[in-house]
């Protein structure tokens, strides 16, 4: 968390550079910013609201790792570039230099879904600012078997050889369908709400040749009711399209966060 938040506080400090010659000249008279003017340097950049802590707290509490991602074990950053617009709402998000699709389209949606920011002041006014923020995505401890299955093709049942799917499991209907079909059938705890708990649930699980989802735990939990109800979604979930090997079915290990936001 702390690193997250040097990050942030280091881009956003960028913004504020080479301005002491400016500060030194207040008593210039300086003309009036235009109106859709966009600034990359102010005198007072523009900070989210709670502070850099919080937005940083905010990004790591509501990230939901694609599943696809955590298949391919893809991780990273993406900078992400927005503009904080005079009233404190953003606009403009972009990627600058694309990671992945699915971190990419992950990343933009956590910087939209995001709380409002304090606009940035130049010249005793209020303007727009271009801002960029890191978006981590690190793959969580034990998710790293997510690309992998155990099969007993060439092994025995009690030592079976570990090989890598030619095809992964995927939820019938894609990764976005799955994650709706979580979010519209989560039964938020009574207890999680009433203390305002939010967050992840890692869950591992493993996808039968069949489609059906076993085997189902928590990695990382979060207490409060939401690993027993995390536990409950997937053991009611449509089954999967089972990981293939060689043309035939085969069993694999995945492992994907429930994620729980009031």
């Amino acid at each position: 968390m702390r690193s997250t938040a040097r990050r942030l506080a280091l881009f956003l400090a960028l913004s504020a550079a080479g301005l002491t010659t400016a500060q030194a000249q207040q008593k210039l008279k300086y003309p009036k910013p235009q109106a859709d003017e966009i600034f990359d340097a102010v005198e007072k950049p523009a900070v989210p609201l709670g502070g850099v802590e919080a937005y940083a707290q905010y990004l790591a509490e509501h990230q939901q790792y694609p599943t696809a991602a955590l298949q391919k074990g893809v991780q990273g950053t993406v900078p992400v570039t927005f503009v904080v617009e005079k009233t404190g709402v953003i606009s403009n998000v972009t990627v600058d230099k694309p990671l992945a699709p699915e971190l990419d389209a992950e990343a933009i949606r956590l910087i939209k879904g995001g709380p409002k920011w304090k606009p940035a002041q130049h010249r005793n006014a209020n303007v727009r600012q271009r801002v960029t923020v890191p978006v981590t995505f690190a793959i969580p401890a034990g998710a790293a078997d997510a690309a992998s299955a155990p099969a007993t093709a060439g092994g025995t049942p009690d030592q079976p050889q570990t090989v890598k799917p030619d095809q992964p499991a995927r939820p019938v209907g894609g990764t976005d369908a799955f994650f709706e079909w979580i979010q519209k059938n989560q039964r938020y705890p009574a207890l999680a709400r009433q203390r305002k708990v939010e967050g992840r649930v890692m869950m591992e699980f493993i996808v039968q040749k069949d489609g059906t989802l076993t085997d189902i735990k928590p990695t990382k939990r979060l207490g409060s009711g939401c690993d027993e109800e995390a536990i409950r979604l997937l053991k009611a979930a449509p089954k999967w399209q089972p990981a293939h090997y060689q043309g035939q079915p085969m069993r694999q290990k995945m492992v994907l966060p429930v994620v729980f936001q009031l």
